[in-house]
């Protein structure tokens, strides 16, 4: 029987939307979206492409360490961009940045909008909690 362990930020988007920030079955995390949102759940740094790809990588690291695992088990992620051909290089140096080395799958989509005003950054991700470099 597969064990099921959710975890969640506890920030009242997670109860407005009804979601898990991630949900780990067997050795696969699932991680929701993540995005600019502060302690209190507060959305920040609107309209602020570096400053939004910081926090929501702040964001993701709670999530990785809440599992125990590291940056080099996640194995897929998603990057959902406002403006892609104007945040592009943007995007590209800060993953490069949060991964170093480690070169997860990655797809990136461009979106005319996100769910708050200002967001134009929003990261999902699968991580393998069993391997890593």
């Amino acid at each position: 029987m597969t064990t099921i362990d959710v975890f969640n930020h506890n920030v009242p988007a997670e109860s407005d939307f009804g979601y898990s920030q991630a949900i780990k079955s067997g050795e696969l995390i699932h991680v929701s979206g993540q995005l600019a949102l502060d302690e209190a759940g507060e959305f920040v740094h609107a309209d602020d492409f570096a400053a939004q790809l910081k926090q929501t990588y702040a964001n993701l690291d709670k999530v990785l360490d809440h599992y125990g695992v590291t940056r080099s088990q996640v194995v897929s992620q998603t990057l959902y961009v406002v403006n892609l051909l104007q945040n592009a290089s943007a995007a590209a140096e800060g993953n490069r940045a949060y991964f170093g080395d480690h070169r997860p799958v990655s797809t990136v989509v461009g979106v005319t909008e996100l769910t708050f005003p200002g967001q134009v950054v929003e990261i999902s991700c699968v991580v393998d909690a069993d391997g890593g470099a």
